[in-house]
């Protein structure tokens, strides 16, 4: 039996948290994707939810949005040792952006190709085919990942949302 400190129920537990704050996005007009930052001893750091409204900011993802405030407001070790738990695979755009931003670890609900399925060619959300796991590989740091994870979860946060 899975006890507290068990690290697959503590990602199933942060990265529920992400789609917490997924569908509180939506209740702001955003689209449904969140993010969570968590260091190594399982404290919740930051949280951030997409904000393309009221801007229709096409680069305010949840994940590249939480990448700017951490490496602007935490030290590299602290990020070297946190996860983000993302309601989705981030894209190019945000695995760039955690990758810059020297976050250690990354666990993901929603895999980018079945985001993809989701949102079909929906203009808000041209997905791009480019998993983060090839960005991380390019760089000169590891990037460990995780995911996809409770993807049927992460789906349902998307049902209905991307018809035009």
């Amino acid at each position: 039996m899975a006890g507290v400190d068990d690290p697959d129920e503590r990602d199933a537990r942060f990265l529920r948290r992400s789609f917490e704050v997924a569908r509180r996005a939506m209740t702001h007009g955003n689209h449904p994707f969140g993010a969570v930052l968590v260091d190594g001893s399982g404290n919740v750091l930051l949280e951030a939810e997409n904000g393309y409204m009221p801007l229709h900011d096409g680069t305010a993802h949840a994940e590249r949005l939480l990448a700017t405030k951490a490496c602007t407001t935490l030290d590299a070790a602290t990020l070297r040792q946190a996860t983000m738990y993302s309601s989705a695979e981030p894209c190019a755009m945000c695995a760039g952006a955690i990758y810059w931003a020297g976050i250690g670890r990354l666990v993901y609900g929603l895999s980018e190709h079945r985001l993809g399925q989701l949102t079909g060619n929906h203009p808000e959300n041209p997905t791009l085919n480019l998993p983060c796991r090839e960005v991380f590989a390019s760089g000169q740091r590891p990037t460990e990942v995780v995911g996809p994870l409770l993807e049927d979860e992460a789906a349902a946060l998307h049902e209905g949302v991307w018809r035009k």
